[in-house]
């Protein structure tokens, strides 16, 4: 339509002017990229918190999945075009003089674009840990301490802003996103965070209700994806585009592929239901060493050390369906890991410290 050639012809001036005289801030911008990945949340956030606070922990799982499977309904029913490709293919601009975009090794998403889901993950997941943080201060009761939450509730939500608003300019800058794409992101973030702010049942879920909410997430994006299949409907027409017209094909990743974000977002939702309802979580993170800070502490420094080790486990390419199986287990392994597995061998490590002192 004219309205969207005209907001993603005014995205791409804005994308121009930023690459243009934001070019000193290219490393930092490029990091802010990475801090918005949604992975990070497993391989970072996750073990830190849920080893401070379990519910704090469990809701950010629940957050970063579900919010992701928007992300990924949203994507396939607005068709959003990238920057990076729309320029190349676009009918807007007078004798084919499309503008210059420069791509960089993570530009070439090859998902649709809208909404961003660098910018969706980040702000719900920050909005996760900004409003536990806030809660702990809201409990102060005195005149002196109600000031200091102010300040603190001002603090941490400038914090929160600064960081979205730094994701949401490096993912313009390297072309992936038009300025429309990461804001509706960062607002459909918040709107799935504050959803789980009202919804307590998720910390008493059973392993059935973990088994059975992966299925109906998987069972319904297959069958809308099917659905529309049925009607002509190629909901991964953005795959071609990017391997197309990316700058590198080193650069396109299977990573990035609308399913593969799917089956990595059941996986992890899949190893978090199995570790809380087995029992080496009753046995370590039950008990009384739970309580400790030192327990704490060293679960938090293995389970960071552990997943950094997973980095190097290298899933193949060649066939597309070994890997998303491979992808689901690895995806699972990691919370596993930081809610049963560390904490079993923290507290075993412990108790027979314990009784060698004894």
């Amino acid at each position: 339509s004219i309205k969207m050639d005209l907001l993603h012809s005014n995205g791409v001036l804005i994308i121009q002017h930023l690459q243009r005289d934001y070019r000193a801030y290219q490393d930092f911008l490029n990091f802010m990229s990475h801090v918005g990945d949604p992975r990070n949340i497993f391989s970072i956030y996750f073990p830190l918190w849920f080893q401070l606070n379990q519910v704090v922990g469990t809701k950010m799982i629940w957050v970063a999945v579900i919010g992701d499977w928007f992300n990924l309904i949203f994507k396939w029913i607005l068709f959003g075009h990238r920057p990076y490709w729309w320029v190349q293919e676009t009918m807007i601009y007078p004798n084919q003089s499309s503008p210059c975009l420069e791509q960089f090794p993570i530009t070439c998403e090859t998902g649709p674009g809208s909404p961003s889901g660098h910018a969706m993950g980040s702000s719900c997941v920050w909005y996760v840990m900004v409003t536990a943080a806030l809660s702990y201060t809201v409990r102060w009761k005195d005149k002196s301490a109600v000031t200091l939450h102010r300040l603190t509730w001002s603090f941490l939500w400038s914090i929160f802003w600064i960081i979205q608003i730094s994701v949401c300019i490096s993912r313009v800058f390297i072309a992936t996103h038009f300025p429309h794409q990461v804001i509706l992101g960062v607002f459909a973030g918040i709107l799935v965070a504050e959803a789980f702010e009202h919804t307590p049942a998720i910390q008493t879920a059973s392993l059935r209700m973990y088994i059975k909410t992966n299925l109906f997430l998987f069972i319904f994006a297959l069958g809308f994806y099917l659905a529309l299949k049925l009607l002509d409907i190629d909901l991964l027409w953005s795959v071609p585009k990017a391997k197309k017209w990316c700058a590198n094909p080193d650069w396109i990743n299977i990573d990035t592929t609308p399913f593969a974000g799917l089956v990595r977002n059941l996986g992890a939702l899949f190893g978090l239901g199995l570790g809380l309802n087995s029992e080496m979580f009753i046995t370590s993170c039950k008990g009384k060493n739970s309580c400790k800070l030192s327990f704490r502490i060293l679960c938090i420094a293995a389970s960071l050390a552990t997943l950094q080790l997973y980095n190097f486990v290298k899933i193949p390419t060649h066939t597309e369906y070994l890997f998303y199986v491979l992808s689901f287990c690895k995806s699972a392994a990691m919370p596993l890991t930081v809610v049963a597995l560390v904490p079993y061998c923290v507290h075993s490590l412990m108790r027979t410290t314990e009784k060698k002192l004894n």
